[in-house]
């Protein structure tokens, strides 16, 4: 199946007024309700034939290379479907299987024992993952929904086009801090000093500038809101905090290990 590559209309595109724009006309309102929504999409949740998973890996790969196709795909289907969030929960669940074998591998270089194993993917996917997307996604809705709206009167964001945009962009992190660090793991950063020092804080760094970065774009990819460039406001600060972690020596990859290590004593 083809998907539109035509630019997405956007406010950018009308003149500037000091009243309130009207939304593009062929944006149509959601016409499903939240609750609607949710019930078909967690009803797909176990019908792994009904997934496009081919689709779902071709999103993860543009995430990396090309991360403002994927939310061309978002306002197709508010064409087509009247609803930005996925109805197809292929993404999920390939991520969920991503963050599984990250996490046994994590459990392993550890040198975990079976039991403990098991109980350390269950924390990093029911709470790391999916307990963390469902509180940092509400968090995002509110905001925009009350500071972000063009029209406070107008559609609101769905909350579910708010999970779809932090799960996607978890999904970078999750390779470069979960799966990349891995196979420095045990040559680099295990070993401390300066140099691991500077190689584990920059994929940090570079982790969170990607989360940021997609979430600001999947904001600003809704004609409803405006400023959404408050999402990289704090780079900066981001900045700052790499320079000072350099310089007091603090290893964000060992502290997170000794985290999961903890954990499940």
């Amino acid at each position: 199946m083809k998907y539109s590559t035509s630019p997405t209309p956007s406010y950018n595109n009308y003149p500037r007024s000091t009243s309130p724009l009207p939304a593009p006309a062929n944006y149509q309102a959601t016409t499903a309700s939240a609750a609607v929504k949710r019930y078909k999409y967690l009803r797909r949740l176990f019908k792994f034939n009904q997934m496009d998973f081919e689709f779902a890996a071709w999103q993860m790969v543009y995430l990396f290379v090309a991360p403002q196709k994927v939310f061309r795909n978002f306002n197709y289907r508010k064409h087509t479907k009247s609803q930005f969030a996925r109805d197809d929960p292929a993404f999920l669940v390939l991520l969920c299987g991503w963050l599984f074998f990250s996490s046994i591998c994590f459990a392993l270089i550890m040198n975990l024992t079976w039991g403990k194993v098991a109980l350390f993917v269950l924390f990093v996917i029911f709470v790391d993952f999916i307990g963390a997307a469902i509180l940092v996604s509400t968090i995002f809705w509110y905001v925009t929904n009350k500071y972000l709206r063009r029209e406070p009167d107008g559609p609101d964001v769905e909350w579910g086009y708010a999970f779809d945009v932090h799960i996607n962009a978890f999904f970078p992190p999750l390779l470069l801090l979960h799966l990349v660090q891995i196979v420095l793991f045990h040559n680099l950063l295990i070993y401390g000093g300066n140099l691991s020092c500077l190689v584990s804080n920059t994929f940090w760094l570079a982790s969170i500038i990607y989360y940021l970065y997609i979430t600001f774009l999947g904001y600003s990819n809704l004609p409803i809101v405006h400023n959404a460039r408050v999402f990289l406001l704090p780079l900066p600060i981001l900045v700052l905090a790499y320079l000072g972690s350099l310089l007091a020596g603090w290893n964000f990859s060992l502290m997170l290990m000794n985290f999961y290590h903890y954990r499940v004593l």
